[in-house]
Order: structure tokens, then sequence, then C-alpha cells
């Protein structure tokens, strides 16, 4: 076994046991929610919540990443509509941060886990290159994210780890088949179908 696949195995092991302890945070967490808290308590316990919900995402991620570095990527891939992708990925990021449009295509991914890395993308594209809002244009399999920066460009193409959400969504995407690619300031994906 090489250091790379221990590394990895190391690396999903050490999600797995850090879902329990977190598990028992977010569920206290939620508990005391329901308690009648003044302030500034009540506040503390919700960004406690949230924090464990940020963390079990990160988590999330990281486990992904060593699946697809040691080899054991195996994602259930479905038919998905690409324009209702997208706006899954508007639905999540708030659709005042993101702009949908264009025509949809049959494309072949894991649905959940490809809107969380386009979104993944575009939160970094909001992060690194400094606009306010982004738009995902979809046209069939192919979904045009713009405007990406010079300084997010790099980190959105995984070749500069600065943002572990995208460093891990071009890696999953990539597994998946997609391409990955910038065309001036604007993130090319192809989904594959």
């Amino acid at each position: 076994m090489t250091d790379d696949i221990l590394f990895s195995r190391l690396a999903t092991l050490a999600c797995h046991d850090l879902r329990t302890p977190l598990a028992t945070v977010h569920g206290f967490a939620r508990a005391l929610e329901q308690a009648e808290l003044g302030e500034p308590e009540a506040r503390y316990v919700e960004m406690i919540a949230q924090a464990s919900l940020e963390l079990a995402e990160l988590i999330d991620e990281l486990a992904l990443a060593a699946r697809i570095e040691g080899g054991r990527y195996d994602p259930v891939l479905r038919e998905a509509d690409s324009l209702e992708l997208a706006g899954a990925v508007a639905a999540r990021l708030g659709e005042t941060r993101i702009a949908v449009s264009g025509t949809g295509g049959t494309v072949l991914v894991d649905p959940d886990p490809t809107v969380r890395s386009v979104g993944r993308l575009a939160e970094a594209a909001l992060r690194h290159g400094g606009p306010e809002t982004v738009e995902l244009a979809v046209a069939g399999p192919e979904l045009r994210l713009t405007p990406v920066g010079p300084a997010a460009a790099p980190i959105l193409l995984g070749e500069e780890l600065r943002d572990l959400g995208a460093a891990v969504a071009v890696r999953h995407l990539r597994a998946l088949g997609a391409t990955v690619s910038l065309e001036g300031e604007t993130l090319v994906l192809v989904l594959p179908r």
C-alpha cells in the first residue's frame, strides 16, 4: 500500500470518527434552541448549531477528497437536467448571489454532490474574485460561471490550494468525467452525458 493510499484511508477514518462527536454537539445545540434562553445565549446556541452544520459539510468534503484520491470513489450516477442542477445551486447559495439562465440538457452525474461542487466553485468565485454576484449560464451539459477574477482563477481550477471547497469540487467533477477549464473570465464546466 502506497503512502498516498494509506493517508487517504487515514483521512477517511478520521472523517468517520469526527462525525459522532459532531452529531452530539449539533443534537444538543438543537435541543438548547428549543429552550427559553435569553440573549446573548440564544444567539450563541444558534451560532453553535450553524457551525456544527458547516463542520459536517467540511468533513464530508474531506471524506470525498480522500475517497477520490485513494481510488475508492464510486459515484451513484443518475440522469439529471443541467438547468435543474443549476437551479439547485442557486437555491443553496441564495438567488441574490447567483443568477441562472439558459437551457438544460440531460447529464449523467451524482446529483447532490454535483450541486454541492458547482456551488462551492461559485462560492469561491465570489469569495476570491470580489464580485457581489455571479452568473451560471447553462447550455445543455455546459455550465459557464462568470465572472472569475484573476485571483480566483487558479483557485477554481484547483491549481492553488487556498479553498477546500473549490479544491474538492474540481477533483469531484473531474472524477465524474466532467471537464473544468477557463475561458477568459469564465469557468467552463462540461458535465458528462
